[in-house]
């Protein structure tokens, strides 16, 4: 991958919350799009780090909330960044507090730069994304709060915008002065700042020095400067990661960093990018940044598409085939516990979709039926009165917490792979079609100790099989 030379480390900011509703039902509360591989092989996320790594780049600071530490951590080593920090969000607070504690976090060197990004926008010409970073560098290093705007190829209103003056003298010709955020328009007017060439997207990308955004924030949003200071103070280590103070954050007013600071600063600057970005916010955007064939047609799994145009057809479980005949404009993405049909040009509505399943206690409005853990994953194959069936993967060296049930027994049964298990004071490794019985109430522990992932059968029996049924004695994660 081609990186420009940026003239000093850098410091990338990568925004990694958002519960991503918007792409429901690929994209839940529990998963949510950034960690998702929606365009390829990799997840966002991992793309998102690949683009700010590397010559010129410091050690990246992910901030992130408590239920996806591990899953982060893990997608980090995905990409071979052995080191990172991640600061821990106790809840969302938007984007102004969270990027304040990040500066604050860097005050020890106030001349530093900091690029803030999110984590889940596709940008697909990495070399001019590099080229832009290094022109923002430029002005920032002046003293210049620098964002970056997406030229647009069409009117669209699910944006805000950039209105921009002439270019800023002795920068990089691409630079420009910001004359004013625009809120998201209506069509009309989205078509007129497209047809004047003096509007950018708002891509929310941000590049400053350490030292001029928080002179920015002291004088634009002096209320946030305690709770984030506090936030810090009060944080403390938890394996590798940093929890910011719970209280303190959540005192913090819950507002983004454009209404907080941008939109009141003076001497913006804005670099214009041209690089194949998306920030994939609907299935409409999924669908233009799929490759669509001639009939504006884009597909993904096990799918068939007959007389169709305009639509976007993904199945994302290699066992359930979606067939689409006839359709027109639509989205239709099919996983094995949801399916969600959709006109495109109600795409925007999709995360109403989740509110109203929520409010009728619908699992599929937040969870996967495969959940996530540090130590691999699980799975809920079967349901039913006093009964589960799960299937469940631990990574090598993946340790479960040593833990007690009290309304429910288990049986396991190893189908490939290796695991020690721990049943009271018996300590037993089990192989390939082994089984033992875990009994109600016994202190017990799973592990992998091999090389290979572990793969089980869990049959759980009792009148109450909910995941708060956990007692946690010991736990690698700090769980307890």
């Amino acid at each position: 991958m081609n990186h420009a030379v940026l003239p000093s480390v850098i410091h990338p900011v990568i925004l990694c919350g958002g519960s991503g509703t918007r792409l429901w039902p690929v994209s839940r509360k529990s998963y949510p799009k950034q960690f998702s591989a929606l365009m390829g092989g990799e997840s966002l996320f991992q793309a998102s780090l690949r683009r700010l790594t590397g010559p010129g780049y410091g050690t990246p600071m992910i901030l992130t909330g408590a239920e996806f530490r591990f899953i982060a951590t893990e997608q980090l080593g995905g990409v071979g960044i052995e080191r990172a920090d991640i600061l821990i969000e106790p809840e969302s607070r938007n984007t102004g507090p969270a990027i304040l504690c990040a500066a604050l976090k860097l005050a020890e060197t106030p001349d530093a730069l900091m690029l803030v990004a999110p984590s889940d926008h596709v940008i697909r010409d990495t070399a001019t994304f590099q080229a832009a970073v290094a022109a923002g560098a430029e002005a920032a290093r002046a003293g210049r709060l620098v964002t970056f705007g997406i030229r647009p190829d069409r009117a669209e209103t699910g944006y805000g915008y950039l209105e921009l003056d002439a270019p800023v003298e002795g920068f990089d010709p691409v630079a420009r002065d910001l004359v004013r955020f625009v809120e998201k328009p209506d069509a009309a007017r989205a078509a007129e700042m497209l047809a004047s060439g003096r509007y950018l997207w708002n891509a929310g990308i941000f590049l400053f020095r350490v030292g001029d955004i928080l002179a920015a924030f002291e004088a634009h949003a002096p209320g946030l400067m305690g709770p984030a200071r506090a936030a810090l103070a009060d944080g403390r280590m938890d394996l590798h990661f940093f929890r910011l103070g719970e209280a303190a954050f959540a005192g913090a007013q819950d507002i983004s960093i454009d209404y907080a600071v941008m939109e009141r600063a003076k001497g913006l600057t804005v670099i214009p990018l041209d690089c194949g970005w998306s920030d994939l916010g609907s299935w409409d955007a999924v669908l233009r940044e799929s490759a669509p064939d001639a009939n504006g047609v884009a597909t993904r799994g096990p799918v068939t598409a007959m007389d169709c145009e305009g639509s976007l057809l993904r199945s994302e479980d290699p066992k359930l085939h979606l067939v689409g005949v006839g359709l027109r404009n639509i989205a239709a993405i099919a996983m094995r516990d949801a399916v969600l049909v959709a006109d495109m040009s109600d795409a925007q509505r999709v995360k109403e979709v989740v509110a109203v399943l929520r409010a009728q206690g619908a699992s599929q409005a937040e969870s996967f039926p495969r959940m996530h853990r540090p130590w691999g994953w699980y799975e809920t194959l079967a349901l039913s009165d006093r009964f589960q069936v799960k299937r469940i993967m631990v990574k090598p060296g993946g340790r479960l917490s040593l833990q007690s049930h009290v309304h429910r027994s288990e049986h396991w049964v190893v189908v490939t792979g290796s695991a020690t298990v721990t049943v009271g004071e018996e300590v037993r490794l089990m192989t390939e079609n082994q089984s033992i019985y875990i009994p109600l109430g016994a202190v017990h522990r799973l592990e992998n100790p091999g090389k290979l992932d572990l793969h089980l059968i869990e049959v759980q029996s009792g009148p109450y099989l909910g995941e708060d049924d956990i007692i946690r004695y010991e736990d690698i994660y700090a769980r307890t």
